[in-house]
């Protein structure tokens, strides 16, 4: 008997034991995420897409449309898929100028009844490319109705680049970096010196404007600061092969291509040259750079204050700017460790926000605008164009609801936005951000154009004009707010 009671209690000695130990907190270091997904199994696979339009079709980006006449490069839809055992995430970067929610959301319910990816696990954007056809339907405010041939064309292969990606999921390692190319990045806003008039279509005047003029003697200084960085995320299979990298970098496109030619811009560009840096041509599967669109709603990569020291060929500039971007990350990639798991999460967030609307002044000016004679002497040279655009804003809804979304991949924070963000808000949403490093992809999950900050409407210009910018000046805070609790909640 009392070597039984000797062995019981023991036994409850034992069990209280393993009751403690099973209780004590596991401290993981920042930088040991393989340690914390011991056991686990990461996987990547990525997939391009053909996206390019038939020829004949109005090419958008400027004040004027041509007809598509030419390919110079193919159109992309680039897509990533990652997953940690847990949690699947798709991202899918797409060469057009803005694509419409009704495209984004179609292809979104084909994909999740194919792969089981779920809606709020999938980001999708566009690359902004000044050199592509609409895919936005004829209000950007207003669901779409009857999707286009070339807006359902887009459904069918995004959903089949993800698909595609899913198909070649392989454990894989993942890893981060940064690098910064400032000589490519220019805010194209400028206060003028004092009277200098800066007129704008609706009668007024502004206190900056937008792209000033190359070495203009009038330009003051510039209205706000740059982003120089170029985040980015890379993936390998288990034995180092390159399977795709992600890149971020705030430059609105570059443009100086040809009248009525289609191109991808220096995006495209540089998905080509990172994977010849890489070492990445020519192997099964085949890898998959993506560069996606930062906060750049402000910025273009021209120094007004300086006149041009010569006049580029066509598409030589993009090639510059695209080579300059790759071999930064090229240089920074040699310096990333890679882990064998990351964490990931997702969340998604509707935001309904009031749509500008016009005052009664400014709808009275704007038919007064419309019914000028064709030879009038005008008051702004785009008057008429923003005259139509008041008059659909007043007949737009009152408010829109617009998808945001968080993700962590591991240590790093991604946001997406739904329109050309201005660069304060990217470098605010950098500098609060609980992640050691984070970036914002703009033209996300919608187009409803311009997302300028308060202290930025209140000094008019281009961006900030009613029918570019389409919803409440207090958007700017009411997004940022939301996206920085989302990522907290991640965290």
């Amino acid at each position: 008997m009392k070597n039984e009671s000797k062995t019981k209690v023991r036994y409850v000695l034992f069990l209280l034991f393993i009751i403690n130990t099973s209780l004590l907190p596991v401290q993981v270091s920042r930088g040991s995420q393989s340690q914390a997904g011991a056991g686990r199994l990461f996987r990547a696979g990525a997939a391009a897409s053909n996206i390019t339009p038939p020829l004949d079709r109005p090419i958008i980006g400027g004040w004027n449309s041509p007809p598509g006449e030419h390919v110079h490069d193919e159109l992309y839809a680039r897509c990533l898929v990652l997953d940690d055992g847990t949690t699947r995430l798709a991202f899918v970067i797409c060469d057009n100028l803005g694509i419409g929610r009704s495209v984004y959301d179609k292809a979104r319910r084909i994909i999740g009844d194919k792969t089981g990816i779920g809606a709020d696990h999938m980001m999708m954007a566009a690359t902004h490319t000044h050199s592509s056809i609409s895919a936005r339907g004829a209000n950007r405010l207003a669901p779409d109705g009857e999707l286009s041939d070339y807006q359902q064309f887009l459904v069918g292969r995004i959903a089949d680049g993800v698909r595609r990606a899913v198909n070649n999921l392989e454990p894989a390692r993942i890893g981060f970096g940064g690098a910064a190319e400032p000589a490519q990045v220019f805010n194209r806003r400028y206060f003028m010196k004092p009277g200098v008039p800066v007129p704008n279509p609706f009668g007024g005047r502004d206190k900056v404007v937008m792209n000033p003029g190359r070495g203009n003697p009038n330009i003051l200084k510039a209205a706000a600061p740059t982003d120089p960085e170029i985040a980015f995320l890379s993936v390998q299979s288990a034995d180092g092969r390159p399977i795709a990298l992600l890149a971020n970098y705030s430059l609105h496109y570059v443009g100086g291509g040809e009248r009525g030619a289609i191109s991808a811009d220096y995006f495209g560009m540089f998905s080509d040259r990172i994977q010849q840096l890489l070492g990445a041509d020519r192997i099964e599967p085949p890898f998959v750079g993506i560069l996606s669109n930062g906060t750049s709603g402000d910025i273009n990569n021209i120094n007004w204050l300086q006149k041009p020291q010569r006049k580029f060929a066509p598409y030589e500039k993009m090639r510059q700017v695209a080579d300059l971007v790759a071999d930064a990350v090229l240089k920074a990639h040699g310096k990333v460790e890679f882990h064998d798991w990351v964490r990931l999460g997702a969340m998604r967030n509707e935001l309904t926000l009031a749509v500008r609307k016009p005052t009664a002044e400014q709808i009275d000016y704007a038919r007064k605008i419309l019914d000028k004679p064709e030879d009038a002497r005008p008051y702004h040279e785009r008057e008429k164009v923003y005259a139509q655009r008041v008059l659909q804003m007043h007949e737009s809804p009152d408010e829109v609801s617009v998808v945001l979304q968080a993700f962590r991949i591991g240590e790093l924070g991604i946001c997406a936005i739904p329109f050309e963000v201005f660069v304060e808000i990217g470098l605010q949403i950098k500098a609060k951000s609980p992640f050691e490093r984070t970036f914002t992809i703009s033209h996300a999950n919608g187009s409803y154009g311009y997302l300028p900050t308060v202290a930025q409407h209140k000094l008019g210009g281009y961006e900030t004009w009613l029918g570019t910018s389409t919803v409440e000046v207090e958007a700017g805070p009411k997004i940022t707010r939301t996206l920085l609790g989302m990522f907290d909640r991640l965290r």
